[in-house]
């Protein structure tokens, strides 16, 4: 029973790490996984050979909490392969209902955030204006065009997969800045076993690397570190803001145009400016719904930490 929690809990992840703005790490810690995830990560390292050697396949799968890691990692899987082209025909099709969605839930996981630190000093205050900072950056960053090749997959895989287990940054959005998003969404959507290949080999490099730093941050400084991934969090609202029309565009690796730079409008302004529906009521809804999908995954994360105990 706590493998399927742990699954669907991937399944949350998955569908997060699709999505530019939503990061699967806000997950992983809003449901209570993110130290046992942290914890497992940080046990795989060369010394498991001569551990294989001396005890046994087995022990040594045990040591690393495999089945929590397999569990979970299937459901972020089956979640990226089953909702890529359902999560991309939504923001095409219904785009305001599906950001006001995702602010919701970036919204309410900054606070679940929040929630966690002892109060606020003068250091941890100072992390949290350098996280809305570097969010606000990253933001207005504008594409950074890499040519589109296995070497540059691979990086970007490294990158964009720190923040499947960083609360606040979207791994999907780093993609986007690095203009690899639509390739390797493609090869989910197309199943292209080279590229999904290459990108994985590149994602297990970075995950193994700063899942250590990750682990380290959050020992020796937990509320600095936390403090600072608010910021992130809340400084990533405006890239997702719902309501927002494009100034400029660009053209993608495959000839299509595609939003440069955004303007955010008021949903009145936009329904003026577009002549458009702001669908208000919609995205409160929305917006809502993604609230409550939080406050009950936190329930069974309280719940899932006592039935560890």
């Amino acid at each position: 029973m706590n493998l399927l929690k742990t699954y669907f809990k991937g399944v949350a992840m998955g569908a997060a790490d699709v999505v530019p703005g939503v990061s699967g790490g806000t997950i992983a810690f809003i449901t209570g996984i993110l130290d046992t995830l942290l914890g497992s990560i940080t046990k795989i390292k060369p010394s498991l050979i001569g551990m294989i050697k001396r005890d046994g396949v087995k022990a040594t799968f045990d040591y690393i909490n495999g089945s929590f890691l397999v569990s979970l990692f299937a459901g972020i899987l089956t979640s990226i392969f089953t909702l890529a082209k359902l999560i991309s025909w939504l923001l095409v099709t219904h785009p305001i209902p599906i950001w006001s969605f995702f602010f919701g839930l970036i919204l309410i996981s900054a606070v679940h955030v929040l929630k966690q630190i002892n109060g606020f000093s003068i250091q941890r205050l100072a992390c949290f204006v350098a996280g809305v900072g570097i969010a606000w950056g990253l933001n207005h960053l504008t594409h950074i065009g890499l040519e589109i090749n296995l070497f540059t997959i691979f990086i970007g895989g490294s990158i964009a997969i720190c923040a499947m287990i960083l609360p606040g940054i979207s791994g999907s959005f780093l993609l986007l800045l690095l203009g690899l998003y639509s390739t390797v969404l493609g090869a989910a959507k197309s199943f292209d076993i080279t590229t999904l290949a290459v990108f994985a080999a590149g994602a297990v490099c970075g995950l193994l690397s700063f899942s250590r730093f990750l682990s380290m941050l959050l020992t020796r400084w937990h509320d600095a570190t936390l403090a600072f991934l608010t910021g992130l969090m809340l400084g990533t609202l405006g890239k997702i803001w719902p309501w927002k029309i494009t100034q400029s565009w660009r053209m993608n690796s495959k000839g299509e145009q595609v939003p440069l730079i955004q303007e955010n409008l008021s949903p009145f302004a936009y329904q003026h400016a577009t002549g458009e529906s702001h669908q208000l009521i919609l995205a409160v809804i929305c917006m809502l719904s993604a609230i409550v999908l939080v406050l009950g995954l936190e329930k069974i994360g309280r719940r899932s930490d006592t039935d560890t105990k």
